[in-house]
């Protein structure tokens, strides 16, 4: 049985609520369907990318949100979306008994209204609170203040349907998050860097950076994926070490070394557009659920549609961090700032500093294939302009501004994101093309579920 949340016990509306009622007043009006069975694609999509805008400035808020842990979020978020919804999307599936572990879900009850907006808002409000269950005290209140503005938004005549509605969307959320609670990952933030883990020491072995930090996530690779195809994926293995300059291992960190020291204005813009780094931006996966906002906007996506997307996004990125970094600490694979200062130049700095967690294969590649793909399932190719970080400040240390980029099609960004690495000298060639690869794969995992 639902538990029963009356709306007659909310508190008036604090100040930011109102701001933010107001800033909804351009929601489209009501659907003319009647109440009792009007789909969820007859709601605009402002929800979800309110819900979505507020999910990465909690990702980059709240401490220990590294990117694989941060993707995980996505993943869940994402996928509460989607669930709250699904009844109110004919001829669409729930995920339920298709993703790993995930027998049942709460269902709607038969015969009665529901007004999907207000199951999605109150969907959102609650796993969020759980997942960023250490976010800033000021950045919880936004929870709290965004909930009660959407549901005063998309109240509706009948108080009855709005409180079943929201019972149902807390229920459905209560559900995916002690569902979270099993994979492994649960509250991932508190250990980024757990001083158990010994890193190896064999020719050609991953070693800590320069900066000190210990090996980040380690374990992560052990986590349950949403997808049992994704766990199934064997492990890609790298080129095997050699110190030998004719070889194509060396050949690989020279490829780096060479690009690295004559960098065009154009590519560290794209260097530094791809960055991420945690506290500083929403991280990678962010970016990539960022993209999803984007086409959600301009395409003027319906909330089913808007869902949909979030979901497949969200499980997309969530999974390719959880192979990519089974990958990384199966083979540790030295980045190129080791092998070069070794062999090739000594006092050689890449353009961009060493994340602390083996190189091969790439983070970035494998997570923006994935999403590439599935958002590809979605609309087709499209052109768009990805704006995430336009108005950023300056990098003066890099002698580069933040542009806004278009691109003509999704993978188009995929194979940027994954270049930047290689810009940057972070990665050799083979940690890109093994992750857009392996990621490329991922997002066709995603895209064979049945949605419909």
């Amino acid at each position: 049985m639902l538990k029963i949340y009356s709306m007659r016990r909310w508190r008036p509306l604090s100040g930011l609520a109102l701001l933010m009622l107001g800033l909804l007043s351009n929601c489209q009006p009501e659907p003319e369907v009647a109440p009792a069975v009007a789909p969820a694609s007859s709601y605009d999509a402002a929800v979800a990318t309110k819900w979505s805008a507020l999910t990465l400035q909690l990702v980059r808020q709240s401490p220990g949100f590294t990117p694989p842990v941060a993707a995980r979020a996505l993943g869940y978020a994402g996928l509460t979306l989607y669930e709250s919804v699904v009844a109110g999307m004919p001829g669409h599936r729930s995920l339920a008994g298709q993703l790993q572990q995930l027998g049942s879900l709460p269902q709607p009850e038969t015969g009665r209204a529901y007004r999907w907006p207000l199951c999605a808002n109150a969907a959102q409000a609650l796993i969020l609170k759980n997942l960023f269950a250490n976010a800033p005290a000021a950045s919880r209140a936004r929870i709290d203040s965004l909930e009660q503005a959407l549901a005063h938004a998309y109240a509706g005549p009948d108080a009855s349907t709005a409180e079943r509605s929201a019972t149902y969307g807390r229920a459905v959320a209560e559900a995916i998050f002690a569902w979270s609670k099993t994979d492994g990952g649960h509250e991932g933030y508190l250990r980024n860097f757990p001083t158990g883990y010994v890193p190896t020491t064999n020719p050609g072995d991953w070693q800590p950076t320069e900066n000190g930090l210990r090996p980040m996530q380690p374990y992560w690779g052990s986590n349950r994926t949403f997808l049992a195809l994704d766990a199934a994926m064997p492990m890609p293995s790298p080129l095997p070490y050699s110190a030998s300059p004719t070889s194509q291992y060396y050949a690989q960190y020279l490829e780096v070394y060479a690009k690295n020291t004559g960098l065009t204005q154009q590519e560290k813009e794209i260097a530094v557009w791809w960055a991420d780094d945690p506290s500083d931006t929403f991280t990678p996966p962010g970016h990539s659920y960022n993209l999803a906002r984007i086409i959600v906007t301009t395409t003027q996506a319906d909330l089913g549609k808007a869902a949909e997307t979030f979901a497949r996004t969200g499980i997309a990125v969530a999974d390719a961090f959880i192979i990519c970094w089974k990958c990384k600490y199966t083979f540790n694979n030295e980045r190129p700032y080791t092998f070069v200062r070794r062999f090739i130049d000594p006092t050689w700095v890449p353009f961009w500093p060493s994340p602390p967690f083996p190189g091969y294969s790439s983070g970035h590649a494998t997570q923006s294939a994935a999403t590439a793909v599935v958002l590809e399932g979605l609309y087709g190719n499209l052109t768009f302009t990805d704006d995430s970080h336009v108005g950023r400040g300056r990098d003066v240390a890099r002698a580069t501004d933040f542009k806004a980029r278009t691109y003509h099609s999704f993978w188009e960004t995929a194979e940027e994101s994954a270049l930047s690495r290689f810009l940057g000298g972070i990665h050799s060639r083979q940690d890109n093309e093994v992750g857009l690869r392996e990621g490329r794969k991922i997002g066709q995992h995603i895209n064979s579920l049945r949605w419909k």
